[in-house]
């Protein structure tokens, strides 16, 4: 049966790399500044959306990642890359 867990509990693979690009962002970015961005972008995503992508408590579709992708200014297979 297929899992859609990780092995560690997470709903998705980018959480930690979305928050470690956001707190790298020159000048620093909020949670609730990516969001701001992100819905100029066109995903109606809250600082608590953001919250729990970061935490691994709520899954991102392939669209969702694509535009998060976009706002932190990498490609969406650097959000799932594990290095």
């Amino acid at each position: 049966m297929y899992k859609t867990k990780m092995p560690n509990g997470k709903l998705n693979l980018c959480g930690t790399k979305v928050a470690r690009l956001r707190l790298a962002m020159k000048p620093k970015c909020s949670q609730r500044a990516l969001a701001d961005k992100l819905q100029l972008l066109g995903l109606e995503f809250t600082k608590n959306t953001i919250q729990s992508i970061e935490s691994g408590n709520r899954f991102v579709t392939d669209i969702e990642l694509k535009v998060i992708a976009q706002a932190l200014g990498v490609t969406a297979d650097e959000l799932l890359s594990e290095s």
